[in-house]
């Protein structure tokens, strides 16, 4: 475990002392060790390169990686609740298409979507990189084990005699109970999408609608037209929103919902 937490954290380190040393000299002096705190200034170097795009590719990450990660969390609840608690023709066949795809890598998808958006005129459209984000086989998966065992068929037959109906019964009573799981899928997503980086590449060519990986990525590759310097520091501000959804959200991780629910 020791050995693990060092491989994942080693660079993240390096990267926090890398953007505190001076502007120009991130690859110079002690590689792990602070050799002054000039954090500010690099950021504001940051902030003014470009005219202050990168402030943009932050906001169109946000964007999409929240939007995405929200409406496929909804999705992935409602078909894993559908599949676990309902009995319907082909529920076998549509769960172990499920299974499978979840074992195909989506980047063998990239080229076919590709494909299709530019048949239906969405290349350099947000929507080109919102519509396949909300789409998690994974997530559907997920939901779908967790309604199966944590959501009695008790709780929804005492809802009914209530008289709530189906969605209601999902939305007010199932949900609630299947929380945990439902901020774990929204916390995949969202790091898959931030993550993204070959679909934005291919359909998005506006450098003002590209999410900052891709932008970090054509920065580092200008030839020396942006300083490393500024890769390193944005690369650094790239990773806070994520460190801010799993403290802001790990506090839903918690068990015994349905302890009592149904006495």
């Amino acid at each position: 475990m020791l050995v693990s937490a060092l491989y994942f954290l080693l660079p993240v380190w390096w990267l926090v002392v890398a953007a505190n040393k001076k502007h120009g000299e991130q690859f110079s002096g002690s590689g792990l060790w602070f050799d002054g705190v000039h954090i500010i200034e690099n950021v504001r170097i940051l902030m003014t390169e470009g005219d202050g795009i990168f402030l943009r590719w932050m906001l169109n990450s946000i964007l999409y990686a929240g939007l995405g990660a929200t409406v496929g969390t909804f999705l992935s609840a409602m078909a894993g609740y559908a599949l676990a608690k309902y009995s319907f023709p082909g529920r076998g066949l549509i769960f172990s298409t499920i299974l499978a795809a979840v074992l195909i890598p989506k980047i063998m998808f990239t080229l076919p979507l590709f494909m299709m958006f530019s048949n239906v005129s969405l290349i350099n459209n947000p929507l080109a990189v919102l519509l396949p984000s909300i789409v998690s086989p994974f997530g559907v998966y997920l939901s779908r084990v967790f309604a199966a065992q944590s959501v009695p068929d008790e709780l929804i037959e005492a809802g009914r005699l209530d008289g709530a109906g189906e969605f209601r019964i999902f939305s007010d009573i199932s949900v609630r109970v299947m929380a945990p799981a439902l901020v774990t899928i929204f916390l995949f997503n969202f790091v898959e999408i931030w993550n993204n980086y070959l679909l934005p590449a291919m359909v998005l060519n506006d450098s003002a609608l590209q999410p900052v990986t891709v932008g970090l990525v054509a920065w580092n590759g200008s030839n020396g037209n942006v300083p490393q310097a500024t890769v390193v520091v944005g690369a650094l501000l790239s990773i806070i929103p994520l460190i801010v959804a799993f403290l802001c959200l790990q506090r839903f991780w918690r068990a015994g919902l349905t302890a009592g629910a149904v006495k």
